[in-house]
């Protein structure tokens, strides 16, 4: 019998229903027509989520950049009506301006209705065979000819190699046939066992984040190293909403200054597989976001066993390089000290427990100069906010997921995920006074310089106890260090959250000094109620006797000392 699985009708995504609270499966079709009646997407990861997030919002870049809310073509746009593909790229005497104001205005005809339009039903419709999961032009997937034409003939299907595993596939599990995943929720022979709907959110994942532990690779002229994928290598920031519609509706990056082209191609929008992979093949960076939320990093081939479970044949491809990529909206940049441009900022393992507002100044130019580029996704809401399409007083929700590899350059297989998220004051963080006393942006990172600088204190406090108890002093002050901020992250989440444009500046400031110095030295008076014979007795240095009473006196100095530094 012939297969099929739409991924347009038929029931995939997991998202929760804001009137029940309860998980259901739905289609895209359905997703996109019920968006609004949806709190969120409900994956078995954030990650997953971000992966499919990112697909759907493709499917919305590329419709809403075409088709205004009311589903007709733009006038600066020449539609092919079978294909629904622009057929002329816009006119040069067209000004980017009047190309912007009709993209912001087909975004507030959406969000005033609370719904997307038709026109995204009838995109999909119209590609619903290149989104079957079987077929001929399966969905993420090659053919087993194209797979063939493709990859070295030592590698090509009947030879059997060149698989991974579900369990590979799988990120909740991500084991490989040499290293077994010990804490994994599933055991055994069920590693390797899945459900249709599942497998197709986890090879979007996998698109996204692919390690480099499979050996095939295309045929190409010139060799070229097997990539990570994109989503991978970034550290990635997008918005929450309240509801699955405004989730997608702020995350619809229509045009940012950055954009360079407002025609989309995503990637089953090509003809053929074979005209996707010459593309790729030149390494050139796409110019549109669909292009990049939608790309590819692995050409997979799914064959089928009798026990209807799926062997994976996988086969790596050229990546463009990421400087400059600025075309990506959805990650943290960093400037390379080589090369001077930007590169994304990667969250690694000894980041792991970094909250994110701890990173303000990545998210938000504090400074106002060139060492610092604003995440595309931030420019967006602050277009957003100064065109007036979202409330001024909106409390934003920035937030960030990303997969954090083991750091091996030979397999760079996942070992943990990093979930954070911070709330802000669309006033606050878009704040337009040039007055460095009155600017927000950098008055908030003038205090998270100043917490962070009172946390190194507490962590000098937690290294001299680590001496006198003749321990490792460095992992220890880690140690209590990681809970010192843990038990900050909230309190400072709920400061930022609070803060208006209305506030005084400095009155706002002070309250957070005062409720850090009471917390540092709760803190430290928690150590020093389990100190031991030992604490007090101390150790004899050459600046005299140190116990766990004179390293707090310590650090009740410093403490001070900083504070006042920074009071008036």
């Amino acid at each position: 019998m012939t297969k099929h699985f739409n991924l347009t009708t038929d029931p995939w995504i997991k998202v929760i229903d804001k009137r029940t609270d309860q998980e259901e499966i739905v289609s895209m079709i359905e997703l996109f027509k019920n968006a609004q009646n949806y709190r969120q997407l409900a994956g078995e990861m954030r990650s997953q989520d971000l992966a499919v997030l990112r697909l759907l919002l493709a499917v919305l870049t590329t419709v809403y950049s075409r088709f205004n809310a009311s589903g007709k073509p733009y006038g600066w746009l020449k539609i092919d009506s079978d294909s629904l593909q622009a057929v002329l790229d816009v006119d040069d005497d067209i000004e980017k301006g009047e190309i912007q104001d009709d993209l912001l205005a087909t975004w507030h005809d959406l969000f005033e209705d609370g719904h997307f339009s038709e026109i995204v039903i009838r995109y999909l419709q119209q590609y619903s065979k290149q989104f079957d999961f079987f077929g001929t032009t399966p969905f993420y997937q090659v053919t087993a000819a194209d797979y063939d034409a493709l990859v070295p003939d030592k590698k090509q299907i009947a030879h059997g190699k060149g698989t991974v595993a579900v369990k590979q596939i799988n990120r909740q599990i991500s084991e490989s046939g040499h290293t077994p995943s010990v804490f994994a929720p599933r055991s055994g022979e069920f590693k390797n066992q899945i459900q249709l709907d599942e497998l197709v959110r986890w090879i979007i994942t996998y698109q996204n984040f692919t390690g480099v532990t499979d050996k095939t690779k295309i045929k190409t002229k010139e060799k070229f190293s097997i990539s990570p994928g994109w989503l991978y290598k970034l550290n990635p920031v997008f918005v929450d909403g309240r509801t699955l519609f405004e989730t997608l509706m702020l995350n619809l990056v229509l045009a940012v200054k950055d954009f360079d082209s407002v025609i989309q191609k995503p990637v089953w929008e090509y003809k053929d597989v074979q005209s996707y992979v010459a593309d790729r093949k030149k390494q050139v960076l796409p110019t549109n976001v669909a292009a990049v939320y939608t790309v590819w990093s692995r050409i997979l081939h799914i064959e089928w066993g009798d026990d209807e479970q799926p062997i994976i044949f996988s086969a790596g491809l050229p990546i463009f390089g990421n400087e400059d990529a600025f075309v990506e909206p959805m990650t943290v940049w960093r400037r390379d000290k080589k090369s001077n441009g930007y590169k994304p900022a990667v969250k690694g393992l000894q980041s792991l427990g970094k909250a994110m507002w701890r990173s303000f100044g990545q998210y938000v130019n504090v400074t106002k100069t060139d060492d610092v580029h604003d995440p595309g996704i931030v420019q967006w809401l602050q277009l957003l906010k100064n065109e007036g399409l979202i409330p001024r007083n909106s409390l934003l929700t920035l937030a960030s997921v990303a997969l954090i590899s083991d750091g091996n350059a030979a397999s760079q297989t996942p070992v943990a995920e990093s979930y954070d998220d911070m709330h802000i004051n669309a006033d606050v963080l878009f704040d337009s006074d040039n007055d460095k006393k009155t600017y927000w942006p950098q008055r908030i990172e003038e205090v998270i310089e100043l917490t962070q600088t009172i946390g190194k204190d507490y962590w000098q406090f937690a290294s001299e106890i680590g001496k006198i108890r003749n321990v490792d002093n460095r992992a220890f002050a880690n140690e209590l260090s990681a809970e010192f901020y843990q038990g900050l992250n909230e309190p400072f989440r709920k400061w930022l959250a609070g803060l208006t444009n209305q506030d005084n500046r400095d009155e706002k400031i002070n309250w957070w000094k005062e409720w850090l110095k009471v917390y540092v030295l709760n803190t430290a008076k928690k150590v020093l109620k389990a100190s031991s014979p030992r604490d007090v007795s101390g150790v004899v240095e050459e600046r005299g006797l140190v116990n766990i009473f004179t390293a707090n006196n310590y650090l009740w100095y410093k403490v001070q000392d900083d504070l006042d530094l920074r009071k008036g």
